[in-house]
């Protein structure tokens, strides 16, 4: 069969059964905002326009160890519980892609999520078509299962979701600013609790950080290894990051870092959005009460984790320590950032030119 370009289409089909009504799924699959959460590959997305139907969206994806965008356009149909999708720019090999997302009702409160996808490679070539397939395929794997652990959550997914920021208003020159956070490799030197960073940008204004954090209330050797991926715009002052590799109980954690100039001088901002694992919740609720058992000299031999959701206090408290940790480590960054700008020392190098938007 052909397609447009008059190149062979592939086509591809994934599935996965959710335990939870279509409604609430199809709504997940909707909310673009929070695609990044629940879409493991999926960056950072920007809606460029939405008429309540047919909206267009610039992504940025990981897609077999590269990070590329495109302009990815959605049309909507609720009553039938399906999007379409083509997108748009995607780059070589691909020609041309699109598909459908589907959720399909199914026994019992339980639901069937499909997504189809359609892509053809220049010159109809059998290694690219192969490499998209597998790259494609191994996305939307990942995406599923992830869609279906949010989704079946006993645990509301406003309860999960924290978002929060912190700022500092700073009397300095905000392209100081913004130099103090677009060179992060240099932040080790000026962190106690970052003793390594590796920063590298695999092309202009994509950064991709590997770094070390050490615990606040762990021994003195104990660091845990992350990472993240930074999209950065120097024209409008601001970092978007992905973490790449969180750590529990977190299981998503998306933000951004802007310089915004105002009458009275320049805030800068750090922004955060985290999606905590219920599962892993629960499963420091345990280890909790293990300690505690020990401590009293009653563990039983075989412990059993507590069934059924995290409780809302067993939440709240995660949500507590993770905002805590988040905001002490952003604010300290923020603060370190003004004060190497109102100092006008330039003790880093200014950074080279940048384009003005990462992979147009």
């Amino acid at each position: 069969m052909s397609g447009m370009s008059g190149e062979r289409v592939h086509r591809l089909r994934h599935s996965v059964e959710v335990a939870a009504p279509a409604g609430a799924v199809f709504a997940l699959l909707a909310d673009t905002a929070r695609r990044p959460l629940y879409s493991p590959h999926v960056l950072h997305v920007e809606q460029l326009d939405f008429d309540g139907v047919r909206e267009r969206l610039r992504v940025w994806e990981s897609a077999g160890g590269r990070i590329r965008s495109s302009i990815l356009v959605r049309v909507q149909h609720p009553h039938e519980r399906r999007i379409e999708f083509v997108r748009l720019g995607h780059g070589t090999p691909v020609e041309t892609m699109s598909g459908e997302w589907t959720v399909e009702e199914g026994a019992g409160g339980r639901s069937v999520v499909t997504v189809r996808h359609e892509f053809t490679v220049a010159g109809g070539r059998d290694d690219d078509a192969a490499g998209e397939g597998l790259v494609t395929g191994d996305n939307a794997r990942a995406e599923l299962e992830s869609l279906r652990r949010i989704a079946e959550s006993r645990a509301g997914l406003d309860d999960l979701v924290l978002s929060f920021e912190e700022s500092v208003r700073v009397n300095g020159p905000g392209e100081l600013l913004y130099d103090f956070l677009y060179r992060a490799a240099d932040w080790p030197a000026l962190l106690p609790h970052m003793p390594r960073l590796r920063l590298t940008e695999s092309s202009p204004g994509v950064q991709i950080l590997d770094y070390d954090v050490r615990l606040p209330d762990g021994p003195d050797a104990a660091v845990r290894t992350e990472g993240s991926v930074r999209l950065c715009f120097p024209h409008a002052g601001r970092i978007v990051f992905k973490q790449t590799l969180p750590s529990a109980p977190v299981a998503a954690h998306t933000g951004e870092w802007s310089v915004l100039p105002d009458e009275y001088g320049v805030r800068v901002i750090a922004q955060h959005t985290v999606l905590l694992d219920e599962g892993a919740v629960q499963a420091a609720l345990l280890a909790s009460e293990k300690a505690a058992a020990r401590a009293r000299g009653k563990l039983a031999a075989t412990a059993k984790p507590a069934s059924g959701p995290a409780s809302p206090s067993v939440l709240e408290l995660a949500r507590r320590r993770v905002r805590q940790a988040i905001g002490r480590t952003s604010l300290a960054i923020l603060e370190l950032a003004g004060q190497h700008a109102e100092s006008s020392v330039r003790t880093l190098p200014r950074r080279p030119a940048a384009a003005t938007s990462p992979l147009p």
